[in-house]
């Protein structure tokens, strides 16, 4: 079977993959996440899912049998990127700018060994409840928003502002399971991996 590589530092698309009983080892390439001019929310994240894989890929030692999931994810209102808070002020009017409004999240899987690469898009639709002054400020005294793209994890304290979710709630997260489970398979890597038998 082939040795998986999570191309990502991300605590939480490792207890994804973790949940589908999925075994890898961590390692991780930096690649410029500036969006190309004019580039579409949907190209944007394939690109450095796609990036982030084959940069880990090209780095390995043995890659003979490996496989490397990149993956990224973006917050989009009214078309535009919402990415990680700069500071405080950032982050307070990406959360007015939310706050009583649906917004898209799009995270994109890729998957890249020495004879494919494969890689989906998935969005999903996001309603948020209105957010007081009071409420976003507390929320960034919490210091949850601050490596969040579009300044909230949905994993964490802002679970309370989500009206409505249409869509994958994992990918929201950072890793679509439904959709990596089948790229997996793919690439012959099974999930539910050395679980318990039961009689």
């Amino acid at each position: 079977m082939a040795t998986l590589y999570l191309a990502s530092g991300s605590s939480r698309r490792r207890e994804l993959l973790t949940q589908i009983g999925v075994p890898f080892t961590t390692q991780i390439s930096p690649i410029d996440e500036i969006a190309l001019p004019d580039e579409q929310p949907d190209r944007y994240v394939e690109r450095l899912a796609l990036a982030k894989a084959q940069a880990v890929f090209d780095q390995l030692e043995s890659p003979l049998d490996a496989v490397v999931l990149g993956s990224d994810t973006a917050v989009v209102l009214d078309g535009k990127i919402l990415g990680k808070p700069a500071d405080r002020n950032d982050a307070l009017a990406t959360l007015k700018a939310l706050s009583g409004r649906e917004h898209q999240v799009l995270t994109a899987v890729a998957l890249v060994s020495r004879d494919k690469v494969s890689a989906v898009v998935v969005t999903s639709q996001v309603t948020f409840r209105s957010i007081s002054d009071a409420q976003a400020q507390a929320y960034w005294a919490s210091g949850e928003p601050q490596d969040k793209a579009g300044s909230y994890g949905i994993q964490g304290l802002a679970a309370v502002f989500v009206s409505q979710l249409q869509g994958s709630y994992s990918a929201v997260v950072g890793l679509p399971l439904c959709e990596t489970a089948e790229l997996l398979a793919d690439f012959a890597i099974p999930c539910w991996q050395a679980l318990p038998v039961h009689t």
